[in-house]
């Protein structure tokens, strides 16, 4: 009986363990298996196999066959507010040819007075553009300006009829790579096709490539042309007040309705995302220069955009290159480093001790070429992390560890604003060659700029315009109070300083700058100017 009790309780237990085992391979088969509503996001795979062979009749029509179904018409709605002034004073009722026909007007004709101040009301905006799809469960990648500030997104289909809508949703947005990553909340009854990610790094000015979009309504559209250049650093396009994105730019068609479509090699692979044209402020359509954001960027923060926020690193200076005429006056080996021009009060580099005129040779333990590579390498670092440094400062290498704040790309466009100054009525004195007219800190200067006490220099009284100064950004009411390693305290020491220079040579010019954003009311710069 005991046997048998136990030959019973083994196979009990065996179709229990068999039944577990079938329910699993089911699960897994069907996808019945429960999943997280925040599915997570990888960096897409990208093909990195160099492009060649021959350029036949029908390369460029195998590419659009190839991507064109993954491309999809966005049509954005908005609600802003207008005043009169928006519409350069003109009544809006009156613009029918370009608002549609007129509204009805209210009692009273032409014989009603309108009143003075118009109250401001909300109008329906609705922007088009393009995006491309990247995940088969409904991700979609387009620019930021095309979807910021929606209230509904919908989406077209390629192949699809013009009528036939779904409805997305923002997960992510970007404003420093203008990129947005949205979701479908309805969805076809068929897979989605994806786009391939190709190696936006292997660009070069004369290679092909193809932008698809919606320029103008005009759905999947392809145009075509090459690579113009490769912009970067100081060179790339300007996306917030301090800050510059790397861009392919391209001579093929880009135009309204283009934004947030794929540049593609010719290979179909997306090496691109398309943003921005240069216009001459007459025509709003294709000059022949375009902008797209590397794919290979765009990638690196597709799983940030994925989890609904973009985090980057700052430590709250501003940097630039080592002149080539400053080298030996900085007393470096090689042109390599970056400056630090300005320090922020309070930041997380005036607390780790860098002070203007440094010169920042290595971030946590890479060697630092220019001021631009140290500007990718800060945004890179996860904010909280505490960062070794190798620094040189008046002849000397010093060892400094930073810690790297969040940058708040909102707080930082606002505090580094410039606010109009006013100039002082003293007859200047003028600096040849460097196209800057000073005179002496008087004590009514100093307390209209709110200067520390006791603080002496040369105020900067202009600035001629495309002099060297103008160059590196130097303005009126700047007060310069070193120039090199020597401190002046009135414009004649300053004249004395920068004439020592000779033609072609650098000034390392000290300058405090009014800045009431500072608990100071006032912030240390530092540039280099080269002479005439």
């Amino acid at each position: 009986m005991v046997n048998r009790n136990r030959s019973n309780l083994f196979y009990l237990l065996l179709v229990v363990v068999a039944s577990v085992m079938v329910g699993m391979v089911l699960a897994s088969r069907l996808d019945l298996s429960s999943q997280s509503s925040a599915q997570t996001l990888g960096v897409p795979a990208v093909n990195s196999a160099p492009i060649t062979g021959p350029l036949s009749a029908t390369t460029f029509r195998e590419a659009a066959k190839a991507v064109s179904p993954a491309v999809v018409n966005i049509r954005a709605e908005a609600l802003r507010e207008v005043n009169e002034s928006d519409f350069f004073g003109l009544d809006p009722d009156d613009l029918s040819d370009f608002f549609g026909p007129p509204r009805p007007r209210t009692p009273g004709g032409q014989g009603q007075q309108r009143p003075q101040q118009q109250q401001p009301r909300e109008q329906l905006v609705q922007g088009r553009g393009t995006g491309f799809i990247i995940d088969k469960s409904g991700l979609i990648l387009t620019n930021n300006h095309v979807v910021e500030g929606a209230t509904r997104i919908r989406v077209s289909l390629y192949g699809e009829d013009a009528d036939q809508e779904y409805t997305a949703r923002v997960v992510g947005r970007d404003e420093l790579t203008d990129s947005a990553l949205l979701e479908l909340t309805q969805k076809p009854d068929h897979d989605l096709p994806t786009v391939k990610w190709g190696d936006s790094a292997q660009m070069q000015s004369g290679d092909w490539v193809m932008a698809i979009g919606n320029p103008f309504n005009l759905d999947h559209t392809v145009s075509v042309g090459v690579i113009s250049a490769t912009r970067g650093g100081s060179d790339g396009l300007q996306v917030a007040a301090l800050r510059r994105a790397d861009v392919l730019q391209t001579d093929a068609a880009i135009n309204p309705g283009n934004s947030g479509g794929p540049l593609i090699n010719l290979r179909g692979e997306v090496i691109g995302v398309n943003t921005a044209i240069a216009t001459t402020g007459l025509s709003q359509g294709n000059m022949g220069v375009g902008f797209a954001i590397p794919s290979n960027t765009i990638r690196e923060i597709l799983p940030q955009l994925r989890s609904g926020k973009v985090t980057r690193g700052r430590v709250g200076v501003q940097v630039t290159d080592v002149r080539r005429q400053a080298v030996d006056e900085f007393g470096l080996k090689e042109k390599t480093g970056a400056v630090v021009s300005s320090v922020e009060d309070g930041g997380p580099a005036e607390k780790a001790g860098l002070d203007e005129g440094d010169v920042i040779l290595s971030w946590n333990g890479q060697t630092v070429k220019n001021s631009d590579e140290l500007v990718r390498l800060v945004v890179r670092t996860k904010p909280g992390s505490a960062v070794p440094l190798r620094v040189w400062r008046a002849g000397k290498e010093q060892s400094l560890t930073i810690t790297v704040e969040e940058l708040d790309l909102e707080a930082e466009n606002g505090t580094n604003r410039r606010r109009g100054t006013e100039l002082s009525s003293l007859k200047p004195e003028q600096n040849k060659g460097f196209g800057i007219h000073l005179n002496n800190v008087t004590g009514d200067v100093a307390r209209r700029l709110r200067l520390a006490e006791g603080q002496r220099g040369a105020i900067v009284e202009a600035v001629e315009p495309g002099s060297p100064a103008a160059e590196v950004l130097m303005r009126a009411d700047d007060v310069i109070f070193k120039v090199g390693r020597t401190p002046v305290t009135s414009s004649i020491e300053a004249q004395r300083e920068l004439q020592k220079i000779p033609a072609g040579g650098t000034a390392l010019v000290h300058i405090v700058r009014q800045d009431r954003n500072t608990s100071k009311g006032y912030r240390e710069l530092f540039l280099m100017v080269t002479k005439d």
